[in-house]
């Protein structure tokens, strides 16, 4: 079992504790990540660009002069996409779907590569609880004496986690606040630290260890 430095919320070590090697100590394979870090970047993707064909955009239905006789190209309708303001050909459509499916097993052992790349550059911080008292500055001195600088931080809160403990939390400005439950390889990949209490390493350890 691995071990780590745990904290209570004035930056105070309280003992080592110990996390499980199958979710903390997981070999990284940089392939695995990157397939789910970009599945889940796809799926994150909102279709927002729409063109119109010639059949949706407004014009007239008749030809824009006789088809002979007057010296010019033949052309059968302004809707044309030759034509300034006519129909785009091949444009990107709102109805295209980037969702790209991600399998359960490769998604929670990427979430635990990500884990273990954390660990190992002693980039995790436990603590014993989230127990503050609704003041900002507390949280900002455990921030200065507990993390080396001053980078993007995870704060992963469990069921723990009160109102006031959440006002204290999410108005300092490098803290991204996410549930346990929902923790992933885009969260871990997107900040520097990450911030747990014990209950959430437990959480997580239970939720990955399947």
């Amino acid at each position: 079992m691995t071990k780590v430095a745990m904290y209570n919320s004035k930056a105070e070590q309280v003992k080592d504790f110990e996390l499980n090697d199958v979710v903390f100590a997981t070999p990284i394979n940089k392939e695995v990540v990157h397939q789910v870090f970009t599945a889940m970047r796809a799926n994150a993707r909102q279709p927002w660009a729409d063109t119109k064909d010639r059949s949706e955009v407004s014009g007239g239905g008749r030809k824009p002069w006789k088809q002979k006789g007057t010296g010019r190209a033949r052309h059968g309708s302004n809707r044309s996409p030759i034509w300034s303001g006519g129909g785009i050909t091949f444009g990107p459509l709102s109805t295209r779907n980037y969702k790209q499916k991600i399998n359960r097993k490769v998604n929670n052992l990427a979430t635990r590569m990500c884990l273990s790349d954390k660990l190992s550059g002693s980039k995790i911080v436990v603590l014993d609880k989230f127990e503050f008292s609704g003041k900002t500055k507390e949280v900002a001195d455990l921030a200065k004496k507990l993390l080396a600088e001053v980078r993007p931080t995870l704060v992963v809160l469990n069921d723990e986690a009160n109102a006031e403990n959440i006002k204290a939390l999410r108005n300092i400005k490098n803290f991204n606040i996410v549930r346990a439950q929902d923790v992933n390889v885009l969260d871990l990949l997107n900040n520097q630290y990450l911030l747990i209490s014990e209950e959430g390493v437990k959480f997580l350890e239970k939720r990955l260890v399947k």
